[in-house]
Protein backbone atom coordinates (compact mmCIF):
# COMPACT_ATOMS: atom_id res chain seq x y z
CA UNK A 1 0.00 0.00 0.00
CA UNK A 2 1.37 3.62 -0.69
CA UNK A 3 0.07 7.01 -0.60
CA UNK A 4 -2.49 5.86 -3.25
CA UNK A 5 -3.92 3.76 -1.47
CA UNK A 6 -5.18 5.93 0.96
CA UNK A 7 -6.24 8.57 -1.86
CA UNK A 8 -8.59 5.64 -2.87
CA UNK A 9 -9.63 4.88 0.78
CA UNK A 10 -11.25 8.23 0.73
CA UNK A 11 -8.14 9.71 3.01
CA UNK A 12 -5.83 12.91 2.21
CA UNK A 13 -2.26 11.06 2.34
CA UNK A 14 -1.30 13.50 5.29
CA UNK A 15 2.74 12.52 6.84
CA UNK A 16 1.44 10.92 9.64
CA UNK A 17 -1.17 8.58 7.93
CA UNK A 18 1.97 7.74 5.44
CA UNK A 19 4.24 7.05 8.41
CA UNK A 20 1.76 4.97 10.33
CA UNK A 21 0.54 3.42 6.60
CA UNK A 22 4.18 2.89 6.58
CA UNK A 23 5.43 1.22 9.89
CA UNK A 24 2.21 -1.44 9.45
CA UNK A 25 3.60 -2.93 6.29
CA UNK A 26 7.05 -2.41 7.43
CA UNK A 27 7.02 -4.11 10.56
CA UNK A 28 8.02 -7.67 11.25
CA UNK A 29 5.25 -7.99 13.60
CA UNK A 30 2.03 -8.26 11.59
CA UNK A 31 -0.27 -6.96 14.33
CA UNK A 32 0.40 -4.14 16.25
CA UNK A 33 -1.67 -1.94 18.96
CA UNK A 34 -2.05 1.64 18.76
CA UNK A 35 0.80 1.67 21.80
CA UNK A 36 3.32 0.01 20.05
CA UNK A 37 3.05 1.94 16.80
CA UNK A 38 3.23 5.05 18.81
CA UNK A 39 6.57 4.05 20.40
CA UNK A 40 7.81 3.24 17.02
CA UNK A 41 7.73 5.91 15.86
CA UNK A 42 9.23 7.73 18.53
CA UNK A 43 12.02 5.24 17.93
CA UNK A 44 12.67 6.45 14.58
CA UNK A 45 12.79 10.35 16.10
CA UNK A 46 8.62 10.92 14.51
CA UNK A 47 6.59 13.77 16.38
CA UNK A 48 3.17 11.97 16.38
CA UNK A 49 1.08 12.20 19.27
CA UNK A 50 -0.67 8.71 20.15
CA UNK A 51 -3.87 10.77 20.02
CA UNK A 52 -3.26 11.06 16.69
CA UNK A 53 -2.13 7.64 16.30
CA UNK A 54 -5.28 6.26 17.34
CA UNK A 55 -7.25 8.75 15.63
CA UNK A 56 -5.56 7.64 12.07
CA UNK A 57 -6.29 4.13 13.38
CA UNK A 58 -9.81 4.45 13.28
CA UNK A 59 -9.73 6.25 10.02
CA UNK A 60 -7.94 3.42 8.40
CA UNK A 61 -10.35 1.05 9.88
CA UNK A 62 -13.44 3.11 8.69
CA UNK A 63 -11.75 3.26 4.90
CA UNK A 64 -11.17 -0.87 5.31
CA UNK A 65 -7.44 -0.33 5.16
CA UNK A 66 -6.71 -1.92 8.31
CA UNK A 67 -8.46 -4.71 10.93
CA UNK A 68 -8.59 -3.95 14.34
CA UNK A 69 -9.04 -6.89 16.44
CA UNK A 70 -9.81 -7.14 20.01
CA UNK A 71 -8.38 -10.06 21.67
CA UNK A 72 -8.14 -11.19 25.40
CA UNK A 73 -6.35 -9.36 27.63
CA UNK A 74 -8.17 -5.69 26.82
CA UNK A 75 -6.07 -4.25 24.19
CA UNK A 76 -6.93 -4.27 20.50
CA UNK A 77 -4.37 -4.71 17.77
CA UNK A 78 -4.16 -3.81 14.28
CA UNK A 79 -3.19 -5.32 10.80
CA UNK A 80 -3.16 -4.10 7.35
CA UNK A 81 -6.71 -5.66 5.45
CA UNK A 82 -5.27 -7.24 2.64
CA UNK A 83 -8.51 -9.07 1.57
CA UNK A 84 -7.97 -12.31 2.32
CA UNK A 85 -9.62 -14.17 5.10
CA UNK A 86 -7.95 -15.92 7.90
CA UNK A 87 -8.38 -16.88 11.68
CA UNK A 88 -5.79 -16.54 14.98
CA UNK A 89 -4.35 -17.83 17.74
CA UNK A 90 -3.11 -15.61 20.28
CA UNK A 91 -0.85 -16.89 23.32
CA UNK A 92 -2.23 -16.80 26.24
CA UNK A 93 1.24 -16.24 28.46
CA UNK A 94 3.26 -13.92 25.22
CA UNK A 95 0.71 -12.71 23.85
CA UNK A 96 2.05 -13.64 20.19
CA UNK A 97 -0.89 -13.56 17.39
CA UNK A 98 -0.45 -16.53 15.21
CA UNK A 99 -2.34 -16.49 11.86
CA UNK A 100 -3.73 -19.31 9.86
CA UNK A 101 -5.99 -20.64 7.42
CA UNK A 102 -7.31 -23.71 7.76
CA UNK A 103 -9.96 -25.26 4.62
CA UNK A 104 -11.82 -27.86 7.42
CA UNK A 105 -12.76 -25.37 9.97
CA UNK A 106 -14.32 -22.96 6.88
CA UNK A 107 -15.99 -25.94 5.92
CA UNK A 108 -17.27 -26.78 9.35
CA UNK A 109 -18.34 -23.56 10.68
CA UNK A 110 -20.56 -23.34 6.88
CA UNK A 111 -22.00 -26.62 7.81
CA UNK A 112 -22.74 -25.39 11.31
CA UNK A 113 -24.43 -22.36 9.97
CA UNK A 114 -26.56 -24.40 7.32
CA UNK A 115 -27.63 -27.32 9.60
CA UNK A 116 -29.27 -24.53 11.44
CA UNK A 117 -30.84 -22.33 8.73
CA UNK A 118 -28.24 -19.83 8.14
CA UNK A 119 -25.98 -19.10 5.96
CA UNK A 120 -22.73 -18.35 6.73
CA UNK A 121 -21.69 -14.08 5.67
CA UNK A 122 -18.24 -13.43 8.34
CA UNK A 123 -17.08 -14.95 11.20
CA UNK A 124 -13.84 -14.65 13.15
CA UNK A 125 -12.62 -17.50 14.84
CA UNK A 126 -9.83 -17.29 17.87
CA UNK A 127 -7.76 -19.79 19.79
CA UNK A 128 -6.34 -19.02 22.73
CA UNK A 129 -3.60 -21.26 23.74
CA UNK A 130 -0.33 -21.44 25.77
CA UNK A 131 2.69 -23.24 25.76
CA UNK A 132 2.21 -27.07 25.88
CA UNK A 133 3.75 -27.99 29.26
CA UNK A 134 7.00 -30.75 29.32
CA UNK A 135 6.47 -32.61 32.55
Amino acid sequence: MESGELKKAGLKATAPRRKILQLLEDSAERHLSAEEIYRSLKEFGEEIGLATVYRVLAQFENAGLVTRHNFEGGHSVYELDHGTHHDHMVCLETGKVTEFVSRDIEELQRAIADKHGYELVEHRFVLYVRPKRRD
